[in-house]
Formats: C-alpha cells, structure tokens, sequence
C-alpha cells in the first residue's frame, strides 16, 4: 500500500500518541473497502498486527495494546488513525498501516519512541 505514516514522536511513558496514515488513492486500496491494520516492528523483532478494522468495523488488537489502543478510519480522507493511550517502553517501534493481510508495498512508517 502507498501510503504515508505520521504522528510518532518522543513520548514519556504513561503518555498519548496520535498516529495516522493517509493511503494513496493512486495506490487503488480504499479503507472503507479494504480490511486495514496497524503493524509495528521494534529493534531486533518480526513486525507484528497491532491493531486492525475490517470493513464491517470489526477491530482486533493484540493482547498487549488492548484498551490502550483504538484503530479508527476517515473514509473522506483515505485514512487510518492509531490513537495511542497509556504508552509503555515496550510499545516503542515503528509503526506502520497497510491492509490486511499486507500488502507488498510498505510505507516509509513512524518512529515512536516511548522514555522513562
């Protein structure tokens, strides 16, 4: 997917991040049509689904983010956000959108940094 991550940051633990992904439209994946995740990969680690939405709505977190984590879309804008309370060190990573199941393409991503 061609997108574009962005809203990471510096964050001390305990504290919020507001991630989004804007999806090009030239890319032919329309959130509102295609099932779209969240995905994350740390220093040294596999990247992992964070968080997901299906087209119904349906969301999925991982054992780890759940109830800190919220995965929302803005068809209108052909993107999806990743609101992120509750921050921990092992939340540190970068985080990336794409659909779901991925696709091969993959955004640059957003480095988020959680300190404490």
């Amino acid at each position: 997917v061609q997108a574009v991550e962005s809203g990471g940051g510096l964050v001390q633990a305990g504290g919020s991040l507001r991630l989004s992904c804007v999806v090009s439209r030239i890319s032919g994946i329309f959130v509102g049509f295609n099932d779209m995740a969240w995905y994350r990969q740390a220093p040294g680690k596999q990247r992992e689904l964070v968080a997901s939405l299906s087209v119904r709505g349906t969301t999925y977190y991982v054992d780890s983010v759940k109830g800190r984590f919220t995965i929302s879309r803005d068809n209108a804008k052909n993107s999806v956000d990743l609101q992120m309370d509750s921050l921990k060190l092992e939340d540190t990573a970068i985080y990336y959108c794409n659909s779901n199941p991925p696709d091969r393409t993959w955004g640059q991503g957003t480095q988020v940094t959680v300190s404490s």
